[in-house]
């Protein structure tokens, strides 16, 4: 396995060591010890999985109080995947990350406590699934605007297919300072 920081500290690509032959391929989404050797010791107590159909947007999500860290991956298809910095004091405050997450480049992006995540399907159909450090809690949940001009997400498309939810995202400037991170 190997394990690539990002610009933003805490941010990392994880790419899992695959195994494959004639019959095609595997690797190991989660090992509690090779995970906690490569420097994440972490507690999972929720896995998701969602499909979405291209042009679809999901987030940018994030539970304050009770937040989550994710391990995000793509089984089949590919995601454009986001993580937004919402630390109060960090240097990299209000700055995002991007990558490409697909079931052919099997990577696996962690973003812990502390940050904003979505993603925008790319292809005709994506299976995401994620590893949560807590329990969704929908009373803590909130979402960052997907096109906040401030924030400037580059994303790959321009009319994304959007939830009600993800519709009335707010604005970074306008997120009550109680429910950023410190």
């Amino acid at each position: 396995m190997k394990v690539t920081r990002c610009d933003i500290a805490g941010l990392l690509i994880i790419e899992p060591k695959v195994f494959g032959d004639a019959r095609g391929f595997f690797l190991e989404t989660w090992n509690e010890q090779h995970y906690r050797e490569a420097g994440l010791d972490l507690n999972f107590v929720q896995d998701n999985m969602s499909s979405s159909r291209r042009g679809s947007l999901r987030g940018l999500h994030f539970q304050n109080p009770r937040s989550q860290g994710k391990l995000v991956w793509v089984i089949e298809g590919e995601v454009f995947d986001v993580a937004v910095d919402l630390r109060r004091g960090s240097p990299t405050f209000g700055r995002w990350h991007g990558l490409n997450l697909s079931g052919e480049n099997r990577l696996q992006f962690y973003v812990p406590r502390g940050f904003a995540h979505g993603f925008a399907v790319m292809s005709e159909m994506a299976v995401f699934a994620y590893k949560c450090t807590d329990f969704y809690s929908p009373k803590d949940e909130l979402t960052l605007s997907w096109d906040d001009p401030e924030v400037g997400v580059k994303w790959p498309l321009s009319d994304p297919v959007l939830s009600e939810k993800d519709k009335k995202g707010v604005r970074l400037k306008d997120l009550p300072p109680d429910r950023l991170f410190v």
